[in-house]
């Protein structure tokens, strides 16, 4: 069912700059701190100078592990299991290279930046060790596989194991998935304000208010009702916002040193390796099949990298577990302590990392079949979730096969590779499917009414960039009749109500769900108030009733209308509820996925092996489409993403030295204009029975998932060349 299509209610306020981010809010005595790194990758600070950065002018502190404030946290019995990230000035000790170890505190950034180079550190250097590849013996199996065997972490069996060694057709490859950074537009920012011994007040680049508030609160054994975080707008995150990060922590602490509030802005290189990054990561993937395409066996291995002060996990072998039917399967997860900061969730977190392994190794074995690449998706098609043992919820996977053929023109592939050339450009297609749970939490959605019928809502959701305050406004306006105009939807305040993190493609289905909920008790409510004027109100149904203009209406049978200026109290100026919902057993009953299909058309030159994408083709299933035109932008970006994963991204680390060398848009490639081809975004637009009452199905982490498999299947479709080790750079092609 198509939607309304309305534009970004937020749209103007960002084009014109009237909306301001968490390093644009000034406040009264506003001081700026500024970070001292480490320049080691081990080791321990022996002596830290800080006489010349604290007589320079302007220098307000300077704060290291010597004078620090402490974190309260870090103090509790057995806190090894309950503080888990770096402690943050807690000793000398240092893990990483560029591991923040002091803050210059000034009035302003020039001054801050200027003593922070005036600390001199001596260290007591210890050998570091920062490759994956060359540290792999010190893999070992993380914390919470071994507490739950049913984590996508734990090892794994479904039948036999190794059984792909029986099969008459069979691979065995190893595929390697750099580091990834996330590398946002706007920077990670943080004020920090106490206004009083105990209350303490955040404006914050964060995916989720409520939760960085509860997180602060522990850390320095605050009630949570005492720290307020104000993340009104946020300029993309990734993934690189779902925490507390310790450059947050040290604000926090600055700010109570210097009794004065704090801005700390990280600058470009430190997003590298400061708030998190996609894993580096090894798979080693082994399939086997008959020869009609049937798959009889996988066994899919990986090996992740980690920081030594914390485990870091994601979800890189679920896809393997659940997306085709194969009666054995066998899995193994394996982390790698290195002396790196820790890595966290970027965009498809894990399932993007373990989709270019497994659709890579499905199009390969499609040559040794001589099968097209979509029949043998369709041969092993899951007619239910092999992994729940449960019914999908909806799966239009076929559809999007079919739809992704059609519009990129599959029928011009040659099973082939290298076949076909147009002057010295190579030409191949390539296709990978992607899969992502599809999920609902629970929130509630506050409804203030005037008499004038304009309405707002509020919810503590952040928005990074879908654009949700857009679709809940498109919600609201579809049930409860107002136009959008009249409809404000305010977010990203952690004294709103409840709301989940905007991550793990769960905020349409969770608050918008609360949306529909506060607009159906507005409405009942209404109508219990018209119906002490006229009595036919009585048994009005919420789907019956909506606002038009001034008047509230109910449509049933005979309309009938009543003036909604007259509803409210005498001097009330507004009218509140609220409504909440949440999962509830549907779970135990359906399996919820939302699906992708991409489908590549690339052009590789065959002197110098510089790869043109001049073609993409995007399908989802994603349910309903609630906002079409931010629904648009949203697979877009997906497809420039995963093209940027294929093609160019890679976090470079010096061994030498365990210090990101890449770490600036100079040196760290992602895509830009010229990069990005013709884009076909499609969508099935098929409702979801059961998750929620929208029908919609999640669609932010989905659509990059399988973009790079994409490519690299085209890469290899155009030139016979499979590279196995992203990204996918020319030298690789030559």
């Amino acid at each position: 069912m198509e939607k309304m299509t309305i534009d970004r209610v937020d749209a103007r306020a960002k084009v014109t700059g009237a909306a301001k981010y968490s390093a644009e809010i000034q406040l009264p005595d506003l001081t700026y701190a500024v970070l001292v790194e480490s320049t080691i990758g081990q080791g321990t600070i022996k002596n830290l100078a800080t006489k010349k950065a604290e007589w320079a002018p302007g220098v307000i502190a300077v704060i290291s592990h010597l004078n620090t404030p402490g974190v309260p946290e870090y103090k509790l019995p057995d806190q090894s299991k309950t503080q888990k990230q770096l402690k943050v000035f807690n000793d000398a000790n240092i893990y990483f290279n560029g591991q923040p170890i002091a803050v210059v505190i000034a009035d302003t950034l020039e001054r801050a930046q200027y003593a922070a180079s005036l600390v001199e550190v001596t260290y007591a250097k210890e050998i570091h060790i920062s490759n994956l590849e060359a540290n792999l013996a010190r893999a070992t199996a993380p914390k919470n596989a071994k507490a739950n065997p049913k984590a996508f972490t734990a090892d794994f069996v479904r039948g036999k194991a190794a059984a792909w060694k029986d099969a008459e057709f069979k691979l065995e490859e190893e595929y390697i998935q750099p580091s990834e950074v996330h590398h946002p537009m706007e920077l990670h920012s943080i004020i920090a304000n106490w206004e009083a011994e105990d209350k303490l007040t955040l404006v914050d680049k964060t995916q989720g208010s409520q939760q960085t508030a509860a997180s602060i609160a522990k850390s320095f054994q605050l009630p949570v009702e005492n720290v307020k975080v104000l993340a009104t707008y946020v300029g993309g995150a990734f993934g690189s916002a779902l925490r507390v990060w310790p450059h947050e922590i040290i604000a926090i602490l600055a700010a109570k040193k210097v009794k004065k509030p704090v801005k700390l802005v990280l600058h470009r290189n430190q997003m590298s390796y400061m708030v998190g990054y996609r894993p580096h990561t090894i798979q080693k993937v082994a399939i086997g099949a008959a020869k009609d395409g049937k798959l009889l066996g996988i066994s899919h291995e990986s090996f992740g990298k980690t920081s030594m002060y914390e485990e870091f996990t994601e979800n890189v072998l679920q896809m393997t577990r659940m997306m085709y039917d194969v009666p054995n399967i066998d899995t193994k997860y394996r982390i790698v302590p290195l002396n790196v900061s820790t890595p966290a969730p970027m965009r498809g977190p894990g399932e993007a990392t373990g989709s270019f392994a497994l659709e890579c190794a499905l199009d390969e074995l499609s040559y040794q079949l001589d099968l097209d690449p979509i029949q043998l998706r369709i041969v092993n098609y899951a007619a239910e979730d092999p992994d729940k043992k449960l019914p999908w919820s909806s799966n239009y996977l076929k559809e999007c096969y079919r739809l992704g053929a059609e519009k990129i023109g599959w029928n011009k592939r040659r099973p082939i590779a290298g076949s076909v050339q147009e002057g010295e450009w190579k030409i191949g297609y390539g296709m990978a499917t992607g899969t992502f749970g599809a999920f609902r939490s629970a929130a509630t959605v506050k409804a203030i009414l005037n008499p004038d019928g304009s309405l707002l809502l509020q919810s503590a959701i952040a928005d990074i960039g879908p654009g949700t305050a857009t679709a809940m406004t498109a919600i609201a306006a579809e049930h409860i009749g107002l136009p959008v105009e009249k409809i404000t939807f305010q977010l990203g305040n952690s004294s709103f109500p409840k709301a989940p993190m905007q991550g793990g493609s769960n905020s349409l289905a969770t608050v918008g769900s609360a949306t529909v909920a506060a607009c159906t008790n507005l409405k009942l409510e209404l109508a219990k108030r018209a119906a002490k004027q006229k009595p036919d109100w009585m048994n009005a149904l919420p789907e019956n009733v909506k606002i038009e203009g001034s008047l509230l209406v109910n449509t049933y049978d005979k309309p009938t209308k009543v003036n909604l200026s007259s509803l409210f109290e005498s001097g009330a100026t507004e009218l509140i509820v609220e409504g909440s919902a949440a999962q509830g057993d549907e779970k135990n009953k359906y399996s919820f996925y939302s699906y992708s299909v991409h489908f590549i058309e690339a052009h590789v030159h065959e002197l110098t092996g510089v790869v043109r994408i001049k073609n993409a083709v995007s399908v989802v299933d994603c349910g309903t489409v609630v906002s079409p035109k931010t629904a648009r932008s949203q697979l877009m970006g997906g497809i420039v993403g995963g093209i940027g994963m294929a093609l160019m991204e890679e976090a470079v680390i010096d061994d030498r030295s365990g210090r990101t060398v890449n770490a600036s848009f100079g040196d760290y490639h992602v895509p830009v204009n010229a990069d990005i081809p013709q884009m076909e975004m499609i969508f099935v637009n098929q409702k979801d029975p059961y998750l929620n009452p929208m029908g919609s199905k999640g669609l932010g982490e989905v659509v990059i998932i399988g973009v790079a498999p994409a490519v690299a299947n085209a890469v290899y479709n155009a030139t016979g060349k499979r590279v196995r080790h992203l990204p996918i750079t020319p030298d690789k092609l030559i």
